[in-house]
This record gives structure tokens, sequence and C-alpha cells, in this order.
């Protein structure tokens, strides 16, 4: 089976993952994928990932955080910028969603950013997703 877009592809995983309160889920490993996954990471909507070697592609394996009751710290993945129509923004036009509660994650130059990384850098690029 051929796969157009991996990147929706992980965040639908890690959505429904969220959503059924798994501990952790797998995705296929790429470096936008890796990308992803560190900004989540860093942005501490999940506890961390890891990549696994399995003489092929390769997997990233997410472990999910959750609240100290059990309540989801991820609410929402929306990918924005599909491969059918690409969205582009300018450092300017970077927006914080949920009026800052909420990240974006851009394609740029310099690796895959959050939209704190990009406005401090100056840089704008593609929007891949919004995390809130």
């Amino acid at each position: 089976m051929s796969m157009n877009d991996p990147i929706a592809d992980m965040l639908t995983r890690i959505r429904n993952a969220a959503r059924n309160r798994a501990g952790e889920t797998k995705c296929l490993n790429s470096k936008v994928c890796q990308g992803i996954a560190k900004i989540l990471s860093e942005e501490g909507y999940i506890e961390g990932y890891d990549v696994i070697d399995d003489g092929l592609q390769g997997q990233i394996r997410v472990r999910l955080r959750y609240g100290p009751r059990g309540e989801t710290i991820l609410h929402g993945l929306k990918r924005e910028s599909r491969p059918g129509c690409r969205i582009y923004q300018k450092v300017e036009e970077i927006t914080s969603p949920f009026q800052g509660l909420g990240i974006c994650i851009l394609s740029t130059s310099k690796g895959v950013l959050s939209d704190r990384r990009c406005r401090e850098e100056r840089v704008g690029g593609e929007l891949l997703a919004t995390v809130y």
C-alpha cells in the first residue's frame, strides 16, 4: 500500500492513541516525522519518542502524556498543509492558535520548528500542523 501523506498518518495515529488512552503508538520513520515528535516532546504534549530500527524504514515509538487524573494533554492535532494544497506563511503571518495555548508546527529552511522558534529565528515556512 502506498502512502501519500506520512505526516497526516502520524498525526492520525497519535490522535487515535490519545483518544483511546493508549500509552504509546508507533509511526513510520522520516526526518519530518522525527522533527514533529521532537517539537511535541519539547512543548510537553508527549512524554518522549524513540526511533526503532527494524532493518527497513524504521519506526518512531511515541509515548503519550496524560495529566495527574488521566486527562489528555493533547486535545487536538490538525493537519493544515496537505499534498494537494500547500500553505506557506511568512514570519509576520504566523499566528498563535487558541491565543497562545496551542502551537503551530512549520517546516522551514532551518528544519521543523514551532511557531515560537520561528518568530525567534525570524523564518517562515510551510505550515504543517496545529496542536492544541
